[in-house]
């Protein structure tokens, strides 16, 4: 083992700074920082965010209720830039307590209701339009096991690989090697299954697949930490397969671009209020 040896201390203190990309905006403590308000558009559901993988989650789901047709699930959507400490404002950390994106308000409801972590809204969007969501009561709990699959191995992949493989300030190879045994098991565990199933949940497309391709499906297609290769992830068939799928979808493809401020200016749509923005308010039409 090459990586210098650490010995913690007896008591944790915090050094602000210490610790790679976003050390600007780590910190040990809860709670707004700045007071500011967030804005509120014309629609009754308003979402905050920026097109990380738990916030492409939640636009392709509103995209994809839109596709259906469900008028009501029209929303805004603006830009919290988690660079500049936004979700730290007094505004957002009202509508979620943890200061992470993606996070809703609902005004249809008295009073308007909150809701935060990508799971939950997924969950509460589906449920309140009745889509996405099977209503067999064992393909609903498959669907839900999916779900909640991501939410828990999430984490190892964005806060545990993602960040040590990408983003810390220096590489070790004992926290890469751990991190990235866990992924490629976790695209096993993937790959097995879709072997078998068109989607996560069977045969119907479900908030399930919304949850897991905006981070695997962008892992394997290369999207996410520039990792593809490192991880061999052509080997794992059945997971491309399934997020070339999920790519052709429209209603994707569009939510991929909402609260987006990087690659491609005409794929960048910063702000959503309207249909229409798409085609005129991208960031190469502005």
């Amino acid at each position: 083992m090459s990586d210098t040896s650490y010995t913690p201390p007896r008591v944790w203190k915090w050094e602000p700074g210490n610790g790679g990309k976003f050390a600007n905006i780590n910190r040990p403590i809860a709670g707004p920082t700045h007071d500011k308000a967030l804005p509120v558009g014309k629609h009754p559901l308003q979402l905050y965010s920026l097109a990380t993988p738990n916030g492409v989650k939640v636009t392709i789901m509103l995209e994809e209720l839109l596709a259906k047709g469900i008028e009501a699930a029209e929303y805004d959507a603006y830009l919290i830039q988690i660079g500049e400490g936004d979700q730290f404002g007094s505004g957002f950390v009202d509508v979620n307590p943890n200061s992470k994106i993606p996070a809703l308000m609902d005004h249809s409801t008295n009073p308007p209701q909150r809701v935060f972590e990508s799971g939950a809204i997924l969950l509460y969007l589906a449920e309140k339009f009745s889509a996405f969501l099977p209503t067999d009561p064992a393909k609903r709990t498959e669907c839900l096991s999916w779900l909640f699959w991501q939410m828990g191995s999430g984490p190892i992949l964005g806060g545990g690989f993602g960040h040590f493989y990408a983003y810390a300030p220096e590489k070790y190879q004992y926290p890469i090697d751990r991190y990235t045994m866990e992924i490629k098991r976790q695209l096993d565990v993937l790959d097995r299954h879709l072997a078998n199933n068109r989607y996560m949940a069977g045969d119907k497309y479900t908030i399930a697949d919304m949850a897991i391709y905006p981070w695997y499906g962008a892992l394997v297609k290369n999207r996410v930490y520039e990792a593809a290769e490192f991880l061999e992830a052509h080997t794992y068939t059945h997971v491309l397969r399934w997020a070339e799928e999920l790519d052709a979808r429209p209603a994707v493809q569009r939510g991929r671009m909402v609260n987006r401020t990087f690659g491609e200016p005409s794929e960048q749509l910063h702000e959503r209020h309207d249909a229409s923005d798409f085609e005129h308010k991208t960031q190469d039409k502005l």
